[in-house]
Formats: C-alpha cells, sequence, structure tokens
C-alpha cells in the first residue's frame, strides 16, 4: 500500500546505512514524530551504486549490485506509514562506481584510457548506454514493490566537475547532451506510467536561470514533462560570487 502526498513535502533524509541501523533511525523518527516533518527520503541507491536491499530482480542481481543495508525495508516502511510518514526513494542515476567496475564499457571514459573519475575519484555511466536505463528502471519498479510513496531520480546528468576535458562518452558521442537525456526522460516516463506512485528528478538549482544545458544536458524546459515533480537544488556552492 502506498499513502498519498502531502500538500507540502517536509522530509528528513536518512542514509540507507541510517535507514537500516534501527538505532539511528529511532531517533531520527521521534525526532520527526515531534516536529513539522511529514515525509523521509531513503536512499536506494547511492553515490557507490549500491541497492540497499534484496530485490530479488534478475537484472539487479545480475550487475551484482544488491548489499543488504537495509534487511526488513518493508517492515519499515509499513511502520512509517502507520505513522503518517510519506516515503520517497532516491536513486542515484548515473554517478555509479560500481556499475562502472562490472560495466566499464558503458562507463563515461577517459581519453588517456580506462574510467574517468571526477574530483572526488568517482565515475559516471554514459547517460548515452540505453541498456543501462533498463537497469534503473527495475530499480525503480523493485522499489515501488516494498512500498515506497515516490522515486526521486538524482544525479540525472554529466559529470560538472573534475578534468572534464579528458571525459569521453561511447555512447552519447558527439549527440548533444540535452538530447540524449531528454530521450532518458521519455523512456523512464513511458516504462514507469504504470506506477500507482509519482517520480521525480532533482536537478541543478541553475536551471531555473540558465539558458543553456550548463555543460551538462540538464534543461528545465526539456526535463518536467516528464515527471510529477521536478527540484531545483539550490546550493550555494552552485552561485559564483557576485550572482545575480
Amino acid at each position: 500500500t502506498h499513502i498519498p502526498i502531502p500538500p507540502e513535502v517536509r522530509a528528513l533524509y536518512m542514509t540507507s546505512w541510517v535507514a537500516g541501523t534501527p538505532t539511528l533511525r529511532s531517533s531520527l523518527i521521534n525526532f520527526a514524530v515531534d516536529s513539522e516533518i511529514n515525509s523521509i527520503v531513503i536512499d536506494i541507491k547511492d553515490y557507490t551504486g549500491k541497492v540497499a536491499f534484496e530485490t530479488k530482480d534478475e537484472l539487479i542481481h545480475e550487475m551484482g549490485s544488491e548489499e543488504k543495508r537495509i534487511p526488513d525495508i518493508a517492515v519499515f516502511i509499513r511502520s512509517l506509514h502507520r505513522q503518517g510518514f510519506y516515503v520517497i526513494g532516491r536513486i542515484s542515476v548515473f554517478q555509479d562506481p560500481h556499475a562502472t567496475r562490472r560495466k566499464p564499457e558503458l562507463a563515461v571514459a577517459s581519453s588517456g584510457g580506462g574510467v574517468w573519475k571526477d574530483r572526488k575519484g568517482l565515475s559516471f555511466i554514459d547517460p548515452g548506454a540505453r541498456e543501462y536505463w533498463d537497469y534503473i528502471v527495475q530499480i525503480a519498479r523493485a522499489s515501488e514493490e516494498v512500498g515506497f510513496d515516490e522515486i526521486n531520480f538524482d544525479y540525472i546528468r554529466y559529470p560538472s566537475d573534475g578534468a572534464l576535458s579528458l571525459a569521453r562518452y561511447p555512447y552519447t558521442k558527439e549527440r548533444e547532451k540535452a538530447a540524449v537525456l531528454e530521450e532518458f526522460f521519455k523512456y523512464i516516463d513511458s516504462a514507469l506510467s504504470d506506477l500507482p506512485i509519482p517520480i521525480s528528478a532533482d536537478v541543478f538549482g541553475l536551471t531555473t536561470w540558465a539558458e543553456d544545458d550548463l555543460g551538462i544536458g540538464q534543461v528545465l524546459e526539456r526535463t518536467a514533462p516528464y515527471f510529477d515533480y521536478v527540484a531545483p537544488m539550490v546550493y550555494p556552492s552552485h552561485y559564483d560570487s557576485g550572482f545575480q
């Protein structure tokens, strides 16, 4: 079962490790109960590329990404529902070091050879790799099945930092980045159209101002039509000194 989205989402975020640790998550839930918080965001797949619970899905199993960080995920979500919390599952999409190790041919490559990495040492899947899209769809489906009320897609973009001049895209090639991402958004929208829950997208806050794709393929007008909700992330670090 699912609960409907609140008129206003006021959410608390949990990493998958916190959500899988009863002592840690209990203190946060107790805090949330005594506050105006009405929603909980939990990592389904984080920056490591690991899926936080066992899905029993063949494609996900083949990727070897399941790590039972939240072994009682369905029970935990039901308990949150009983307390009236709307539960959002976050999927970090194209930032995926695990998948790039398993299938380096799908990764953003380095002109010097091997898999390209950003300034934090993290690797990305080339957003043009359609084979990977089905994997993301199956993670979303498995997440709805265990009770998540919304699937939130993050890192739906090309790399934004590091030695970008060395990055090579074996599937995108010379195509427009924004066009490739829009194809992905259309695919996600269509493939998950039968789910009884909304899907949402995280984008850079600058998409509400910029007239280009910021070099990462994100254009608000080419994103919004394919999601129920879009969340522009307004981080102070994204704005240069004197920005107007």
